[in-house]
């Protein structure tokens, strides 16, 4: 072999293979550069570490107007102690929307709700609304009917056992149902229950008759929650539950 004519060729490939190198380590450092240049432009990371962020649960309830709860797990009795005609499964959302003229739910921690359009209206007749509620006491034990108006603030609580009304407050720009003793939540939620020549008592505090009964009114939820459920705090693992029932009353008022 003649290693004089080799040299050459020897030299030639050693020559490409210093040029494919170079051109690689060029390459990577032109790559390199480019991934600084985008991670400088980057947004810097936050640093979250101490902050709280509270849990925003939806809402999946709104509070009706008014709502009837009875101390009772058989939601098949109280069907019938309203005389529901009509009935068919409802989901809560639907039914306590109020669109329908009665919806009983299923029982939530031993209480079943009623909500609807066809529940009596204590502002507009007071005696209807309490032979509706005695009338359900004797057939169903402990009921409860609550109502808390948002433009007039017109209010209602009472509470009724074995067909006897133990306390009663119904406010429609004058006292028109007041019955019992008041009780300790009432008490403690500092609402008002005037007679039915309602200065007396809230001429004594200083307000205005129409500003306290407008703060009497947005207490009756708390109240509500006291004495057993507000629709509106109730848990929103039981709207995953059974549905309950939407019908029509067969009573008149």
């Amino acid at each position: 072999m003649n290693v004089g004519a080799v040299m050459p060729a020897l030299l030639l490939l050693l020559f490409c293979a210093a040029l494919i190198i170079g051109a690689g380590l060029v390459l990577l450092v032109m790559r390199l550069v480019r991934m600084r240049q985008r991670a400088s432009k980057a947004p810097p990371e936050l640093n979250l570490d101490g902050f709280f962020f509270p849990v925003v649960r939806p809402s999946y309830l709104r509070r009706p107007s008014s709502w009837l709860v009875v101390k009772s797990r058989n939601v098949l009795s109280v069907k019938s102690a309203l005389g529901l005609h009509n009935a068919r499964p409802c989901s809560w959302s639907e039914g306590i929307a109020g669109e329908k003229k009665l919806f009983i739910s299923p029982p939530v921690k031993g209480w079943i709700l009623v909500v609807g359009s066809g529940l009596p209206d204590p502002g507009e007749d007071a005696d209807t609304c309490f032979r509706f509620v005695i009338d359900l006491s004797r057939k169903l034990g402990h009921v409860q009917f609550f109502s808390a108006g948002h433009v007039l603030h017109h209010h209602a609580w009472v509470r009724a056992e074995g067909g006897r009304v133990l306390r009663a407050f119904a406010w429609a720009g004058k006292t028109v149902w007041k019955q019992g003793v008041r009780t300790r939540a009432e008490m403690d939620l500092a609402m008002k229950c005037p007679d039915y020549d309602y200065p007396t008592e809230l001429s004594a505090v200083k307000v205005e008759p129409h500003d306290a009964m407008a703060a009497n009114s947005e207490k009756v939820p708390a109240l509500a929650s006291r004495w057993s459920l507000d629709p509106a705090e109730i848990d929103e693992r039981f709207l995953e539950q059974e549905p309950g029932i939407a019908g029509e009353p067969s009573w008149r008022y």
